[in-house]
C-alpha cells in the first residue's frame, strides 16, 4: 500500500476524520464539524526522519512509517511492558529492528506512550491491523468527547 491509499481508506471508513499534513507527516484527527482547533490524533503517516526521530531510516527510497496509538492493554497484550520513556534524541529500548518492513512493532521513540508502528505495510497486513485502528479512532472519539464537554 501507499500513504495516499491508507488516508483514503482512514477517511473514508472511519467517521470524523480530518487529515493534516506537514514536515512530511500526515496526522489523521478525530474532529467532526471542525469542532476543537486540531481534535484528537489516533494515527499518523510519516515519510522522512525528523531531527529526533531516525530510528526508522524513513529517508530510504519509498519508506513510510503508519502509526497508531493503541491502549495500555492492547500494547501490552501485544509487546509485553510498556519501555521506559527515552532520552530526548534515543530510541525505546525492547529489542526490535526499526527498520524492518511490514512488521507491527512497538513505536521506536513513542512506545512508552502505547504507540505501535508498521513500515510499509501491505495490504494484508493493513488488515490484520484494521483492528488496532479500530480502537485508536474509539479511543480518540472519547477523548474528543471530553474536551468537547469543557470547551
Amino acid at each position: 500500500m501507499q500513504v495516499a491509499d491508507i488516508i483514503e481508506r482512514i477517511v473514508g471508513d472511519f467517521e470524523g476524520v480530518v487529515p493534516k499534513s506537514s514536515w512530511g507527516e500526515t496526522s489523521m484527527f478525530y474532529n467532526p464539524g471542525k469542532l476543537l482547533p486540531n481534535g484528537v490524533y489516533f494515527c499518523t503517516l510519516k515519510e522522512q526522519n525528523g531531527e529526533n526521530d531516525k530510528a526508522s531510516d524513513l529517508n530510504r527510497e519509498g519508506t513510510f512509517r503508519l502509526s497508531i496509538g493503541v491502549s495500555k492493554a492492547t500494547y501490552e497484550h501485544l509487546f509485553g511492558n510498556r519501555p521506559k520513556r527515552p532520552p530526548k534524541g534515543g530510541i525505546i529500548d525492547t529489542g526490535h529492528d526499526f527498520t524492518a518492513l511490514n512488521e507491527l512493532m512497538p513505536h521506536p521513540i513513542y512506545g512508552w506512550m502505547s504507540w505501535v508502528q508498521v513500515l510499509n505495510p501491505s495490504k494484508s497486513t493493513f488488515e490484520c491491523i484494521l483492528p488496532l485502528i479500530v480502537e485508536a479512532h474509539a479511543n480518540a472519539v472519547v477523548k474528543f468527547n471530553k474536551k468537547a464537554v469543557n470547551k
